[in-house]
């Protein structure tokens, strides 16, 4: 049978990490905690489960937190959970089978994640799959009976467990904060990142949050080295950004650019919101149409579906 470790970052997590624990501990071999700066009882419950418990400098960068973490793992396998998961008994008892019969040769274990609705901040889904379970130490393997190379790609088994996520609120707002923080060190984000910021704006951000990122949107439409879906995911940011801030030629200007190069859902759903705002409730709605029947997201998925859709049924009741 595999060894596992969980390893965890913290900070401030009183209200959740005894539950978070109390479901999975008995699967595990050795519990890390790594603890980023808590001002609660969080490591005094920690210390409950195990004496394992380490500081780790908080620097604006989960990465660096996940890292250090991992390097204090001892077993076969690392479990990389969060203080808000729950496993309940029907997946407890498929991690524990998991557990028993884990073929060495799998490097990578994914799990289905689930999150409620109202805490989602940046995907368009409830439930998608995720790593969660790594070998610790790989073993690299040649392949091919002949022109032999060693195999690059992680072997991956997607599983039927499914990791509850229960958080007690949204954390949105530390995370553009640290979008930020990146950008004005780094001097931009990379493809991967912007995507995220991208999804977690549309999805989870306020009007202020779109003017805050007028910058770095701004930036990754005019670097020639932007790839092309980061700068129709940059275009759509400013679209929204200039609406929220009445810059209307602007906003009119990019939008009509965009629809011409890379028409889609969300540039037809602000154009709609520019009418609807302003009284045009026929030319409105079809925009909003457009956005459902014509054009496809590349961010959020309810700018071509229930979001429009609800601005058309709003637009069909006050008329």
């Amino acid at each position: 049978m595999m060894t596992f470790s969980l390893c965890m970052i913290v900070k401030n997590e009183e209200a959740v990490l005894a539950r978070c624990l109390d479901s999975i501990q008995d699967l595990m071999d050795e519990i890390i905690i790594v603890d980023t700066g808590s001002t609660d009882r969080t490591k005094e419950i920690a210390a409950q489960y195990t004496d394992k418990i380490y500081d780790f400098a908080w620097v604006d960068d989960f990465s660096a937190a996940r890292n250090f973490a991992f390097s204090k793992a001892t077993c076969d396998y690392i479990y990389s959970a969060d203080a808000d998961e729950v496993l309940d008994i029907e997946n407890h008892q498929r991690l524990a089978m998991l557990k028993q019969y884990l073929l060495p040769e799998i490097e990578i274990v994914q799990m289905h994640y689930l999150t409620r609705n109202e805490y989602n901040t940046t995907q368009n889904y409830m439930d998608e799959y995720r790593p969660k379970l790594y070998k610790r130490l790989r073993t690299f393997t040649w392949i091919h009976p002949v022109h032999e190379v060693v195999r690059l790609d992680p072997v991956v088994f997607d599983s039927d467990i499914e990791i509850i996520h229960l958080p007690q609120s949204m954390h949105n707002k530390r995370d553009f904060h640290i979008f930020k923080n990146t950008f004005e060190q780094q001097g931009a984000l990379s493809p991967e990142v912007f995507n995220m910021y991208a999804k977690e704006l549309f999805i989870s951000g306020a009007d202020w949050d779109f003017t805050e990122a007028l910058t770095i949107a701004k930036s990754a439409c005019d670097d020639p080295a932007t790839p092309e879906e980061m700068v129709q995911e940059a275009q759509c940011i400013l679209a929204h950004a200039y609406l929220v801030e009445n810059k209307i030629p602007e906003f009119f200007d990019l939008a009509f650019r965009t629809l011409h190069d890379f028409p889609c859902s969300e540039i037809c759903f602000e154009i709609g919101e520019y009418f609807r705002l302003r009284g045009d409730c026929e030319e409105a709605g079809n925009w909003y149409k457009m956005a459902i029947e014509e054009t496809e997201p590349v961010i959020d998925i309810r700018r071509g579906g229930t979001l429009a859709e609800e601005r058309l049924r709003e637009l069909h009741k006050t008329h």
